[in-house]
């Protein structure tokens, strides 16, 4: 593994994580652009788990808080803050349970989609549209439920899919069901947590089977690191971009994006 693809792939893959433009559609795209797609089980988990950290450090307070909240909640303490932290922790555990439903019974299935081109080119467009959409939703703040979050989970599921990010997906559900989109944008970060550490759990007997080289370790933890200050950079621009509700930004990218590669794959390929 090169030094320098590696990097690549992890700024890929941190910044594409968390703005809705499908980080799986652009590592299956820089993959086969940098002729790397024997990169490896090991490797992509690292750069997952790179974006995990990021998650981490920018909602270090809210997850600390929501660790906490059981604990306090089960002693009797039920002010406000501590309520509320309780209940999310109740909503991600319910907006998860789609995600691994699919993932324990489709895994195989999924992994083969992802030698498809067509398949990421077509999701973008799909995700392109949704994203342009979050513009003529109206502003609205409806509180989390069981049944808002369970729908934003089915959300999340479909965008196991290459190509249709699991961010864009989410944030659109949320604010198509009426919910503040910077509030259900927070959500759909910290939502990630589960279904980043479950694909890894996921996929431990492939990596056991498959260990990196001794010599790539070091690429590796370059790629890792990279995706993890890249992911952070991302988590704070996409944050930026929703207060002024600029959302369609990236929906005109994917639109791009989608159109540059099925022109290509029809036109200038054999």
């Amino acid at each position: 593994m090169e030094l320098l693809k590696a990097i690549i792939l992890g700024c890929v893959q941190g910044l594409t994580e968390f703005l809705p433009v499908s980080s799986s559609g652009h590592l299956v795209i820089g993959s086969q652009i940098l002729n790397f797609q024997e990169q490896g089980i090991f490797f992509d988990v690292c750069l997952h788990l790179g974006t995990l950290v990021a998650i981490f450090v920018v909602f270090r307070k809210e997850l600390a808080g929501m660790i906490r909240a059981p604990f306090l909640f089960l002693r009797g303490n039920k002010d406000g803050a501590v309520r509320d932290y309780f209940f999310w922790d109740v909503y991600v555990v319910v907006a998860t349970l789609p995600a691994v439903v699919v993932g324990l019974f489709f895994k195989d299935s999924l992994e083969r989609l992802f030698d498809n081109i067509l398949i990421v080119y077509c999701m973008l467009i799909v995700t392109g549209l949704l994203m342009i959409g979050t513009k003529y939703l109206p502003g609205r703040d409806k509180p989390f439920s069981w049944f808002r979050c369970l729908l934003i989970g089915c959300a999340q599921a479909c965008a196991i899919l290459p190509g249709l990010s699991r961010s864009g997906s989410t944030i659109f559900a949320g604010m198509a069901l009426g919910i503040g989109r910077e509030k259900v944008a927070r959500f759909s970060f910290i939502m990630s947590i589960p279904a980043i550490l479950g694909a890894a759990v996921l996929q431990v007997g492939d990596m056991l089977q498959s260990p990196p080289a001794g010599d790539a370790l070091f690429n590796i933890f370059a790629g890792t690191l990279a995706a993890a200050v890249t992911g952070y950079l991302a988590i704070k621009l996409l944050l930026d971009v929703i207060r002024r509700n600029k959302l369609q930004w990236f929906g005109y990218y994917c639109l791009l994006l989608a159109g540059a590669g099925l022109t290509h794959f029809f036109f200038f390929t054999g």
